[in-house]
């Protein structure tokens, strides 16, 4: 099984430079983004199977990375605009 990143300099590259910025300068916005990095992190682990988890843990694990994902993209889109 292919196991594909999920961090945002990978998802989002045409945000690099807000995401730079943000991480710095928002700590909103660093904050989600280490709570992110960090589900996405354990993820991967269930994925390849190096940690134990449920099928149900790993879908609420997903589910808590969409919606983090989400703010975090509103967030990009609203720093790329300003």
């Amino acid at each position: 099984m292919s196991i594909e990143p999920h961090d945002l300099h990978h998802d989002f590259p045409e945000f690099n430079d807000q995401i730079s910025e943000l991480k710095v300068n928002d700590r909103h916005f660093a904050k989600l983004m280490e709570e992110y990095n960090l589900i996405d992190k354990e993820v991967h682990l269930i994925e390849e199977q190096k940690q134990a988890g449920s099928d149900e843990v790993l879908e609420q694990l997903k589910l808590n990375r969409i919606s983090l994902k989400d703010q975090l993209y509103c967030m990009l889109k609203t720093a790329a605009n300003a």
